[in-house]
């Protein structure tokens, strides 16, 4: 929130900022899953970066982007078997801003990025299967965060991680009753591959913790259940 100090210069570099953020939320959100794909989001985190690093903020924003070999080797097993039934190749973004000291511990946020849900083996529903190009809008809102806080500066720690990738039914799909590994090392019993959020989530919360964060924050279109409660 802005101060009650603030001058009416801050507070329309403010909201000039947090509309900046909303309109690339909103924008990426509602793109369909052909125009939104893993890729395609990899390098709009890019673009991000570059832009924030050419302005007066500079050497504060990194981004590094894994695809499959480095997310195989990690051993991101149950990212990896979400993702196994798609062509559409997978993409595990990381996105660091340093505002403050080093030794300040950073704010980590977690966006979910299933570019389309089709619910895999445990297929969803022919009917307003399309707005399923919205469960990556976890990824989006972090999106969002980065570009604000770039155009702001501001003096905070913060890393955004995205695991991104379709959830489709293929012959190489995850079938129900698979079991996968996850990055903890933990095994899962996958009883429907349309839960497909808590399994690429998982890995990336494990993923986290090697930051060692003060807080963080998980963003995602889980569940329709959650409206029924």
């Amino acid at each position: 929130d802005m101060p009650n100090t603030a001058t009416n210069a801050e507070a329309f570099v403010y909201g000039q900022a947090l509309v900046a953020g909303m309109d690339l939320t909103r924008e990426w959100a509602n793109r369909p899953g052909n125009h939104a794909t893993p890729a395609k989001l990899a390098e709009t985190a890019r673009q991000i970066v570059r832009q924030a690093n050419a302005t007066a903020h500079k050497k504060t924003f990194m981004c590094e982007i894994l695809d499959r070999a480095k997310v195989e080797k990690l051993g991101m097993g149950a990212f990896l078997s979400v993702a196994q039934g798609t062509d559409e190749p997978l993409r595990f973004i990381v996105l660091q801003y340093q505002g403050a000291a080093a030794r300040q511990q950073p704010i980590v946020f977690v966006g979910k990025g299933i570019t389309f849900d089709s619910g895999g083996i445990s297929i969803k529903p022919g009917a307003g299967m399309d707005e399923m190009k919205y469960d990556m809008c976890g990824a989006a809102a972090v999106l969002g965060a980065f570009r604000a806080v770039a155009e702001l500066g501001l003096a905070v720690n913060l890393v955004g991680v995205i695991p991104a990738c379709e959830n489709m039914p293929s012959g190489r799909a995850v079938k129900p009753g698979d079991i996968v590994t996850s990055l903890s090392g933990k095994t899962i019993e996958i009883l429907n591959t349309d839960a497909e959020g808590r399994l690429i989530l998982c890995d990336a919360l494990t993923y986290a913790e090697r930051f060692e964060p003060e807080t963080v924050i998980d963003v995602a279109t889980l569940t329709g259940a959650c409206v029924i409660a």
